[in-house]
């Protein structure tokens, strides 16, 4: 089996990741994985009219009547809060739900466009299509079925509301105070259009802006049956291109959402 275990691993590295500049293929079990998820506490945070948050019951803690430790807990949260999937279903009547997409939509080869420095200079920025061809130049084409990660710079700010959406206000009067970056509606219709991608994330808590009041990057992903990565984290920790994403959302029936575990693969 060992053999056959290897000329798999061999395999599927050749598919993920070029060969290098020795003319070798990485490994998989040369591959360092590096987690992107913030972890899901009463720290988690939520768009701010959310009447609920995530909550953490203890139901049993202790010694069994029996001698033996035992622990349970219940939790609840919204679909759309913390490092979260975005169904299409979402935006889009009629399109798919967290359930309904495939796992071919939920990894694959990605690449990190750093526009940190425009971002952090402007909260309200929208990133263009520009920012992606400048991107191009200095690195390479994207390919067909890409997952696009956009890193603002964002955040390392999160889990602090104020820094992280703008206001620390709850309720309906914090939405028209929310103020951090997006993706611009022209270009989601470029990297749907002419870049045909896979998906999209932001280190943000939205793929629109804060100051959005249409979601037109929303509608125009979504409707193309794309799944939405939002507050992803640590993308400052990944290079610029040879990445392979896994996103697995909790598979919830029906769900315009859902909590999510991405991880990146990347070189050592």
């Amino acid at each position: 089996m060992k053999p056959i275990r290897s000329a798999i691993c061999l395999l599927l590295s050749s598919f993920l990741f070029p060969l290098t500049s020795e003319g070798q293929s990485t490994g998989i079990q040369d591959l360092k994985w590096i987690d992107l998820t913030y972890p899901f506490s009463e720290k988690t945070l939520y768009w701010p009219n959310n009447p609920k948050g995530f909550t953490w019951d203890t139901l049993y803690k202790g010694l069994s009547e029996k001698g033996y430790y035992y622990s349970a807990y219940s939790f609840y949260s919204p679909e759309h809060g913390g490092t979260h999937l975005d169904a299409p279903v979402h935006f889009s009547e009629g399109s798919k739900s967290v359930d309904q997409l495939t796992l071919d939509q939920l990894t694959g080869k990605a690449v990190v466009i750093d526009v940190s420095s425009k971002a952090m200079a402007d909260r309200d920025y929208l990133i263009t299509m520009e920012d992606v061809l400048d991107w191009e130049k200095a690195n390479v084409p994207i390919e067909p079925n890409t997952i696009i990660l956009f890193r603002t710079g964002y955040g390392k700010y999160y889990p602090d509301a104020k820094t992280y959406f703008g206001t620390d206000l709850k309720g309906d009067e914090a939405i028209p105070q929310l103020h951090f970056p997006g993706v611009g509606d022209e270009l989601a219709v470029f990297l749907t259009k002419s870049r045909k991608i896979k998906a999209v994330g932001i280190d943000t808590p939205s793929i629109d802006y804060g100051q959005s009041t249409t979601f037109h990057t929303h509608r125009i992903l979504l409707k193309e049956n794309l799944p939405v990565f939002e507050n992803v984290a640590h993308l400052d920790q990944l290079p610029a291109t040879n990445i392979y994403i896994i996103a697995l959302p909790m598979l919830l029936e029906k769900g315009s959402g859902a909590p999510l575990r991405i991880i990146a693969g990347v070189q050592k």
